[in-house]
């Protein structure tokens, strides 16, 4: 089982915007780019709107059919790990690694006295085809890199010949993702990554590392472009020896865990994949709350009440919502409008402090990424939400396909 060349992790909270999100894909195929629609949901998603794995393929069964897709799509056991996974995997035929808990975990001496050993070959000057400057490999270097990510990786097979056994080798797409964490991974960190991955037999397609800069949830891309740039086309080079130096799958790609919206490194992405002529995953879940809000807001009277109620309850709790996202937000409590301001809000002001367009004067990157992760808060409301997703789904519907295909897709390949 393959995934394509590119995907895009369209994940929804609710399980309402199948319909919308395949027809922003379908739009991007009319243009002569196929992309394949993969619904990503978490566990920790799935606690916090009380749903359950299976509901996530029932979502996309439902969509695809009405829509009448006939390309493949997935549905992506997001963030599992041992102690997650069994609920998944009857329902998904994707599955994402995540071991970014178990970067820098103590690993046996003689397990990393092995790895190093696996790998001395590569001590001196690393060339790799397309990078200028060699690597300056030392054995210092290898075990360094084995002390941080050798648990990780360990793991990360333990993961995978777990799904490996329930549902069969080929059954299912693997990523690997090691993103959530502080300190970014260097290419020559990663070429070493994959080695340790290909020794525990994992045949991941996508992986997704961490990058230089800020990846915080809903809002833009905040560093360094230029290193960004550089870094991303290093580490695609790296892949592309690594596949052939580790006999990993021919098809792995980069995996942008963008927490949504990285808009500055679109046109980066753009210019360096078609350079090269590669494949790329972006995952835009939190996109999908985000613009059912911003519908609601535009439908006025009780829809608008109800988001206001919300933003307003994830204001009083917002260090409890904050606190499983310490590395992916950064949100200035003084530049949040306060109870009192969001009173007099129209659903216009509403939508257009929320509505990721930067240039508009109303935007505010704080209240995005506080109504980011207050999706916990409208899961509590019950139907209250549901029902107003489906009886405004008109207007919620587009807001979602105008979000994905125009400040998504069109911006990744200059459509």
């Amino acid at each position: 089982m393959k995934i394509g060349k590119y995907s895009f992790g369209i994940g929804d909270r609710f399980a309402h915007q199948g319909i919308a999100q395949i027809n922003a894909i379908i739009k991007a195929k009319k243009l002569g780019i196929d992309i394949i629609p993969v619904w990503n949901k978490s566990n920790r998603e799935h606690i916090n709107v009380h749903s359950l794995p299976v509901d996530t393929r029932i979502e996309a069964n439902a969509a695809v059919n009405s829509c009448r897709w006939k390309n493949n799509y997935f549905v992506d056991a997001d963030h599992i790990n041992l102690s997650t996974v069994d609920g998944f995997i009857d329902c998904s035929d994707f599955f994402t690694l995540d071991v970014a808990n178990y970067i820098g975990k103590e690993i046996t001496t003689y397990k990393l006295e092995a790895f190093v050993e696996n790998n001395k070959k590569y001590t001196g000057e690393l060339f790799i085809p397309g990078i200028s400057e060699p690597f300056i490999v030392t054995r210092d270097l290898i075990y360094q890199t084995a002390e941080k990510f050798l648990y990780a990786t360990s793991e990360a097979g333990k993961i995978y010949n777990y799904i490996a056994k329930k549902k069969g080798a080929d059954n299912f797409v693997t990523e690997v993702s090691m993103d959530e964490i502080n300190e970014a991974q260097t290419p020559i960190e990663m070429f070493f990554i994959l080695s340790a991955l290909a020794q525990v037999g994992v045949p991941l397609q996508t992986i997704a590392p961490k990058f230089t800069g800020r990846f915080n949830k809903g809002v833009d891309y905040i560093g360094d472009i230029h290193q960004f740039a550089n870094e991303f086309e290093q580490d695609i080079l790296v892949i592309d020896f690594a596949i052939k130096e580790f006999g990993l799958p021919d098809n792995l790609k980069l995996s942008i865990h963008s927490g949504s919206d990285k808009f500055r490194i679109y046109p980066v992405i753009s210019k360096i994949i078609k350079k090269y002529h590669k494949g790329i995953h972006i995952k835009t879940a939190g996109t999908t709350w985000l613009e059912e809000m911003i519908g609601l807001a535009l439908s006025g009277d009780k829809p608008l009440k109800l988001v206001k109620s919300i933003y307003n309850k994830g204001l009083k709790r917002m260090d409890e919502l904050c606190a499983p996202y310490t590395t992916v937000i950064n949100i200035d409590k003084s530049k949040l409008p306060t109870t009192e301001e969001i009173k007099t809000w129209t659903g216009d002001k509403f939508a257009n402090s929320l509505r990721h367009i930067q240039e508009h004067p109303d935007y505010n990157l704080n209240f995005r990424q506080l109504i980011h992760i207050s999706y916990k808060i409208a899961a509590e409301s019950g139907n209250k939400y549901t029902d107003a997703l489906k009886k405004h789904s008109e207007i919620i519907g587009k807001q979602v396909t105008e979000n994905l295909f125009e400040r998504h897709i069109k911006r990744l390949f200059n459509l």
